[in-house]
């Protein structure tokens, strides 16, 4: 049973977790089907060569900017609901979810070709926004796999996504932009994605 608030029956209070929980199930897949659908369709975009992120740029960027400040805001619900069904992790994947809206907020750099007709490689203020945004928040979601790893019921589990996102991203860091790095940094993502949506069930049915 989950903690509850002076205005709120125990019944209610565990209504209300298992419904914040519930966004936990749907932020990850949302976010990694969204990108995989316009990864496959935008014209000129190449995922060995361009990151998930830079799909903000050109006509159709909105779509990639909402996914991830929607995805994000999911996250953030989840998170609160983690913090009532179990009092850890809550922070650290909190701030994962604000990292994406605010790297939704602050659009990625164009580059690498991408859009299609893109001219040179430009760092612009908002891009680095977005850079340390995704950066501070992929921190917090590794924090949050270590410190949810016995609660969530998979330890192991838990763990092994936490070292393998924190693996990722420094490969695609030291890759210097070649297709393994960027390969990796990719499944990492949909890996943690998958951990999100498998951790919330999991709490949503111990309630």
């Amino acid at each position: 049973m989950t903690a509850t608030t002076a205005c709120e029956t125990p019944a209610l209070a565990d209504r209300v977790t298992k419904s914040l929980l519930g966004y936990g199930v749907i932020a990850g897949p949302l976010y990694v089907a969204v990108s995989l659908a316009q990864a496959y369709t935008r014209d000129g975009f190449d995922p060995t060569r361009h990151a998930w992120s830079m799909l903000q740029n050109g006509d159709l960027g909105w779509i990639q900017t909402t996914n991830l400040i929607l995805s994000g805001l999911m996250v953030v619900a989840a998170a609160v609901g983690v913090g009532r069904a179990v009092g850890r992790g809550a922070v650290p994947l909190g701030i994962y979810g604000v990292g994406m809206v605010v790297a939704g907020l602050f659009r990625a750099d164009p580059g690498r070709g991408f859009p299609a007709g893109s001219v040179g490689d430009t760092v612009s203020w908002h891009g680095l926004v977005h850079l340390a945004a995704g950066g501070v928040g992929f921190v917090g979601l590794a924090i949050a796999s270590f410190l949810l790893a016995k609660p969530s019921g998979f330890p192991l589990f838990s763990r092994l996504v936490g070292a393998a996102l924190v693996g990722s991203f420094l490969a695609m860091n030291a890759s210097a932009g070649a297709a393994w790095g960027l390969l990796l940094f990719t499944a990492g993502v949909v890996l943690v994605s998958a951990w999100l949506a498998v951790v919330s069930v999991r709490l949503y049915r111990s309630i």
